[in-house]
């Protein structure tokens, strides 16, 4: 039975999914799910949770990710990717001087038009499956986060490099489409690799998983998923009020200011996220490990 997170550098050509079922049969394990979807074109950081780790998988969602980005000036395509079919080519004229100074309209509080090839649903329907049969719905803006926008370089085949720090919810291919129209060009993704999740910055391959599954070792590739919570105050039970209470999902009274706290048993054993409300400590999500038998 495994616990716990592991931080994957995805490949390219595979989708979150896809990694997740891969996990699945590497540690024997059906609880498993991922923060944050990359499309199968992206590479990099994609957390990964195992058993009752996935209980903290809705608490990721509001981390704001890194990404370096390749964008393809001149080009336009309907997934607003390379991946895509190309809708119009046009010369460009803008050189970094340009780029630059067009840069500056998309840092801070913007709005951004989901892309027609994406998963969010309107009237019940996801997008991509309405944009598969060739119809285009309306879509409205929505207000995402870019807190840093840099310029690194262009490469050798003429595309520019983008390091972009930003709030959940943002399209990095709608970023790049949108600058392009700046410019008047037009502009499409060409590459993309994430780099950054919350507080995850480093992965580990799929083959390094694997040969460590082979070996019998890949549980020790997991790390406790307390680390999710990091910002959060520690709080530590007693022996009777994680026996009497927390293993109950009762409240129990507490003597700490008002607030959330990650609550550690006598052992230092990660038991929970609790809130302290009203002189008493109720579990907001419990972590501990279910005695079935």
């Amino acid at each position: 039975m495994a616990n716990g997170i592991i931080i994957i550098d995805k490949p390219q050509g595979w989708t979150s999914m896809d990694v997740c079922a891969k996990l699945r049969g590497m540690f024997q394990e059906r609880r498993v799910g991922h923060a944050g979807t990359l499309d199968p074109m992206a590479t990099g950081i994609l957390p990964v949770f195992l058993g009752r780790a996935t209980r903290a998988v809705e608490f990721t969602e509001g981390y704001d990710k890194e990404y370096v980005a390749s964008l393809r000036l001149g080009v336009v395509t309907n997934t607003q990717d390379t991946t895509g079919e190309i809708l119009e080519e046009r010369p460009v004229r803008a050189g970094r001087q340009e780029l630059e100074a067009v840069l500056e309209q998309f840092r801070g509080d913007i709005l951004q038009v989901p892309p027609m090839y994406s998963a969010i649903k309107v009237n019940g329907k996801k997008l991509y499956e309405l944009a598969r049969k060739g119809r285009e719905v309306e879509r409205k803006p929505r207000q995402v986060t870019i807190s840093s926008l840099e310029l690194l370089g262009q490469e050798e085949n003429g595309d520019w490099k983008l390091r972009v720090e930003c709030s959940k919810g943002t399209y990095i291919r709608t970023l790049c489409h949108d600058i392009g129209q700046a410019l008047g060009c037009g502009g499409t993704m060409s590459a993309l690799r994430r780099t950054r999740v919350g507080p995850f910055v480093e992965g580990v391959s799929l083959e390094q998983v694997q040969q460590e599954a082979d070996q019998g070792r890949a549980q020790a590739m997991l790390t406790g998923v307390e680390g999710c919570f990091a910002h959060l105050p520690i709080a530590e039970a007693a022996a009777r009020e994680r026996d009497k209470f927390i293993l109950n999902g009762a409240a129990y009274p507490c003597r700490l200011a008002p607030g959330r706290y990650r609550v550690r048993g006598p052992e230092g054993e990660f038991l929970m996220v609790g809130e302290v409300k009203d002189g008493k400590m109720t579990t907001v999500k419990s972590f501990f490990e279910v005695d079935r038998s």
